[in-house]
């Protein structure tokens, strides 16, 4: 069953990773063309010569982004399934698309929005150079504090439902993953590149166009698994009759 799941979300993160895409070539692409071409003028106003262009624009925007993004949505979609394996019938009586909804909910989160209130994605021309692995490193780690402190608190729930109801307890534990965060987030260092005269629009509808994306892909692998996965379990349910004749 596991590997049947696997394989719905797999194809569920494609078929999300494809929706991004869409998205990325409408909203998202501009916005990084006009970063580039400042950018640009920057360099020429300084007297710098471009850089050398290892990948052309064109390619890094239609099949390196089309390839990216979908293999991004075909793995981060096998993880959600195996996840899911994992808490089906642990997480209370919630049925699969539930389940699955609350899921993609929670990830999207722990992974996009709470690493983004404290490191907000940044289109090119934005960020030293010289930089980048200490943001990079940055950034991943507020996603595994995120994500810690998100199965912390569910466990705080959990208790806590036992001793203040299913509410109380709920309320109880997104006061402690919310304490948590904002502890962490306070104490990590800040990081602002943002070059005086970056254009503070483009940098808005970069990172509004980077959470859209998100949220498209968490929204559309928890509605598709969570449709995929029902369907399993119907027809596995339909089956052990017939095995049980056959028998």
């Amino acid at each position: 069953m596991v590997g049947k799941l696997l394989v719905r979300g797999m194809l569920a993160g494609i078929a999300a990773g494809l929706l991004t895409f869409g998205l990325a070539r409408v909203v998202g692409e501009p916005q990084v063309d006009q970063a580039i071409s400042f950018e640009e003028k920057t360099d020429a106003a300084k007297g710098e010569a471009p850089e050398p262009e290892l990948v052309s624009r064109g390619t890094q925007a239609g099949i390196g982004l089309f390839t990216g993004v979908v293999v991004y949505g075909a793995a981060v979609g096998g993880l959600f399934s195996l996840t899911f394996a994992y808490l089906y019938g642990r997480a209370g009586k919630l049925s699969v698309r539930a389940l699955s909804a609350w899921l993609a909910l929670g990830a999207f989160l722990a992974i996009a929005i709470v690493p983004a209130l404290k490191y907000p994605p940044n289109p090119p021309s934005v960020g030293d150079p010289e930089t980048i692995g200490y943001r990079t490193g940055l950034y991943f780690l507020m996603i595994v504090i995120s994500l810690t402190a998100l199965v912390f608190s569910m466990k705080v729930r959990r208790r806590a439902a036992v001793r203040f109801g299913a509410w109380n307890g709920s309320i109880v534990a997104g006061l402690v993953f919310i304490v948590i965060i904002a502890a962490v987030q306070t104490g990590l260092p800040v990081i602002n590149e943002v070059p005086d005269a970056f254009p503070a629009v483009v940098l808005w509808k970069f990172r509004v166009a980077a959470l859209g994306m998100q949220a498209v892909l968490w929204a559309a692998i928890g509605l598709l698994f969570g449709a995929l996965a029902e369907r399993l379990q119907r027809l596995s349910r339909a089956a052990r009759p017939e095995q049980r004749l056959a028998g």
